[in-house]
């Protein structure tokens, strides 16, 4: 069976683009994780998107996670409550200036409490500034991402109001996934 999917592509063009969202209330931390690692990628991975049809990356091997993971400037940015991870951001930067958010969410249990917004600006804001982490790579002229109505209902609504602009609208006919949960079988 076939689904209708719209893809929106978005970009920011300049740092000032960026509307910050405020920072929720009680312990939340964003922290780099600086050492790559496939398996706390892979659970991120599956935990934020087990409910909204992430699949694609579910099928890769260790070895293409690891090769992903080590590419110069690839970042990913957990945020944790409390001490437990609760989303993440994942950074992928081009040759040609920009830096794609590649991923982006919030784990179930922790959404529809302000994170995502916070989350959200943190990482942006991380991908103008990528160059400063990365020696020899060129300053960031744009970030941008893409969403896609499979995703959370707020996804497309968290971005504008990040600042993001809409840039390309795509609608595909795809197969209906079984959506795995946070891992094979143990549904949502």
């Amino acid at each position: 069976m076939s689904i209708t999917v719209t893809t929106w592509s978005l970009e920011q063009t300049a740092p000032t683009d960026l509307l910050p969202a405020p920072a929720p209330e009680g312990d939340v931390r964003i922290v780099r994780a600086e050492v790559p690692s496939p398996e706390f990628s892979r659970f991120l991975y599956s935990a934020v998107g087990g409910d909204i049809h992430w699949v694609d990356r579910l099928s890769l091997s260790y070895a293409q996670w690891q090769e992903h993971l080590t590419r110069p400037g690839v970042e990913t940015w957990v945020a944790y409550e409390r001490g437990t991870p609760a989303g993440y951001v994942e950074l992928d930067p081009q040759d040609d200036g920009a830096v794609e958010i590649v991923y982006f969410g919030l784990i179930p249990a922790f959404r529809g409490r302000g994170i995502g917004g916070h989350l959200l600006s943190y990482g942006t804001a991380r991908a103008w500034d990528l160059a400063e982490r990365w020696p020899g790579r060129a300053p960031t002229k744009r970030v941008w991402l893409h969403t896609c109505s499979l995703d959370g209902e707020h996804a497309m609504d968290n971005y504008l109001r990040r600042g993001f602009t809409l840039f390309h609208t795509e609608v595909s006919q795809e197969r209906q996934r079984d959506t795995p949960g946070p891992w094979p079988g143990a549904g949502v």
